[in-house]
């Protein structure tokens, strides 16, 4: 939900989000939105981090100084299909692993990962008027 605060029912989680200026480009994370709530890149750079930092201590190694960051874009189906797709960007530094160790660990945290799953997969929704 854009331009609300979406959370649980017990409001232990709340996030305020942004409404994005123009629907066709990269939602959030420019200048023009820093501070005025969690965006898209935020989320799903901050689940890719914990499930690859969880893949790293199964692997017997430490997460370290993982960095992930997120390119979020949200746009028309490519090839003139109806409707809007999602596409997210991920790059992950990691910091003194080599490339060719981290490159099988980054593959299984991608099939691993809540919402690298629901972009690679889609998500099933339901939707349904409020009471």
């Amino acid at each position: 939900m854009f331009g609300g605060e979406p959370g649980a029912d017990c409001a232990a989680v709340q996030w305020a989000l942004p409404r994005p200026r123009r629907l066709v480009s990269p939602v959030g994370g420019t200048g023009r939105d820093r501070g005025r709530g969690t965006n898209p890149e935020q989320l799903f750079a901050a689940c890719f981090h914990g499930t690859l930092s969880l893949v790293a201590r199964q692997a017997t190694l430490g997460p370290g100084a993982i960095a992930v960051a997120a390119t979020v874009g949200f746009g028309p189906v490519p090839g003139g299909g109806s409707g809007y797709v999602l596409r997210v960007d991920l790059v992950v530094k990691w910091p003194d692993i080599a490339p060719e160790i981290a490159a099988p660990l980054l593959e299984k945290a991608h099939a691993l990962c809540p919402c690298a799953r629901m972009v690679s997969h889609g998500a099933p929704a339901t939707l349904a008027p409020a009471p």
